[in-house]
């Protein structure tokens, strides 16, 4: 048996996931996702390294801009087959999706005025990456799947979707492939989350895999524990609130602006801070937590315990959700300390950016980021200590306090992912080590060898292994 497994995306970098499994006469694509770090963004678009008509199925680990943004070009392109992923991840990758979707034709036209403007030409037509109307001929392709149920995607090849503990819906997936009496694995990891984390349930264990794909966005260190986040969420609203300036959270809509809210609840509930407005600004991310509010099977043991006493952390006095441009605008003329959580995480667009221009330069504010920043976006320029940022074609002086919260992270760190891996009960082939900045993933991949003597290839972008 020979399989052949292709890195088109995420590797030795953190967006773009993109996987490609050949194997018993089948393609495979695992994620299909949008690149968002500057220094990648031309590959968005650059045509696909496949005719799109090739592929005979999508396997979608969550639904993370980063994991499935792509998924539209690749049906504009001729992609028509199977999309499998759980309910969850359906039903929030169709509002992703179509919230991107909007951004980049909002954005086409905005880039067009303002070089016609500035006598200057891009290096792209003035057309969106792709439309609304190509998301809407992507979604009749999901085909939604069960945790723990495998799944017959080709002859001889079954995948089975496990609890990945990163977000609503998120799946690790354990591809099974049988041909001539001969039965190999592969796992792909998707992004896996933190045990004992709020709202969603831990990652699940994995008994075996002959191949693995694993994430490393935090391959090189080690988060600090949930209670330390508590606290440094309070002391910065506290902080904030005294110094008379607001509290500005560049969110991600899936899962952090939930968990964001599901802390702020707790502190309010503790009388640690003061009862302050609470603004999600995000229509997405009030969507997405309409998604959370029909999927209680999905919360963990504390969370069902929370819901079950009559109380929600998505509803509490003095929390706003947003939903008009003219109701976000308006949240600038309140006097006094405010706490707004706005997309995009890494202040990469959305309304996130009109926030930060009301607030980077006043000193009495705080930025408080709360997720990870890849390399070259506006959050990573600013948490990097940049003096000046342009933000909306203007320079800004940063001059508002910059906090980072590390351990806020959905993502497992070094140790937690290598307790993750050794669950298993084999001795895996081989580890491939993706998804992470080539620093965090060398590293991590060297501190697999050091602790297990497993073989592990830490793979460049395009690269092509073949699995016996």
């Amino acid at each position: 048996m020979q399989i052949k497994l292709r890195f088109l995306g995420a590797a030795q970098n953190v967006t773009g996931s993109r996987h490609m499994l050949e194997v018993n006469g089948a393609r495979l694509l695992v994620d299909c996702g949008l690149y968002q770090e500057r220094q990648f963004k031309e590959r968005n678009w650059e045509p696909f390294d496949f005719p799109s008509n090739s592929i005979d199925a999508v396997l979608l680990t969550h639904a993370h801009l980063d994991h499935c943004g792509l998924l539209p070009k690749l049906v504009k392109d001729g992609f028509s087959g199977p999309i499998y992923c759980t309910a969850a991840t359906a039903e929030i990758a169709r509002i992703i999706m179509l919230d991107s979707a909007r951004l980049q034709e909002e954005d086409a036209e905005y880039k067009r005025k303002r070089h016609e403007k500035e006598g200057r030409k891009g290096p792209h037509p003035y057309v969106p990456l792709y439309t609304v109307e190509d998301v809407e001929a992507t979604l009749p392709l999901f085909k939604k799947v069960r945790y723990r149920k495998p799944v017959d995607i080709a002859e001889g090849i079954k995948a089975t979707f496990c609890e990945a503990g990163h977000v609503l819906g998120s799946a690790v997936i354990h591809i099974c492939i049988q041909r001539d009496g001969q039965t190999r694995s592969v796992l792909f990891s998707g992004d896996v989350g933190r045990p004992d984390r709020p709202i969603v349930r831990d990652p699940a264990e994995i008994d075996e895999a002959d191949y693995i794909l694993v994430e490393s966005t935090y391959g090189d260190r080690v988060h600090r524990g949930r209670g330390d986040v508590k606290a440094e969420i309070r002391d910065v609203i506290n902080a904030t609130r005294a110094a008379g300036g607001n509290i500005v959270v560049p969110s991600f809509a899936l899962e952090r602006s939930q968990e964001m809210l599901y802390y702020v609840n707790e502190l309010l509930t503790e009388d640690a801070i003061p009862h302050l407005m609470v603004f999600l600004d995000s229509p997405m991310a009030s969507a997405i937590t309409k998604v959370f509010k029909h999927h209680r099977e999905l919360f963990d043991e504390e969370m069902n315990e929370f819901m079950a006493n009559g109380e929600s952390p998505f509803t509490f006095s003095g929390l706003k959700f947003t939903h008009t441009a003219t109701e976000s605008k308006a949240i600038n003329h309140i006097r006094g300390t405010a706490i707004i959580i706005a997309g995009s995480g890494m202040c990469t667009g959305g309304r996130i950016k009109h926030h930060l221009v009301n607030n980077i330069e006043r000193p009495e504010s705080t930025i408080m980021f709360v997720g990870y920043q890849a390399v070259g976006t506006l959050g990573r320029r600013i948490v990097q200590g940049e003096k000046e940022v342009r933000i909306l074609g203007e320079t800004r002086q940063v001059k508002a306090k910059v906090v980072q919260i590390h351990g806020f992270s959905a993502h497992a760190d070094r140790e937690e992912l290598l307790n993750w891996l050794s669950s298993l009960k084999n001795h895996p082939k081989q580890i491939f080590v993706v998804h992470g900045e080539a620093e965090s993933a060398k590293a991590f991949g060297q501190y697999i060898v050091e602790k297990t003597g497993w073989e592990v290839v830490v793979p460049e972008f395009k690269d092509e292994v073949l699995l016996n």
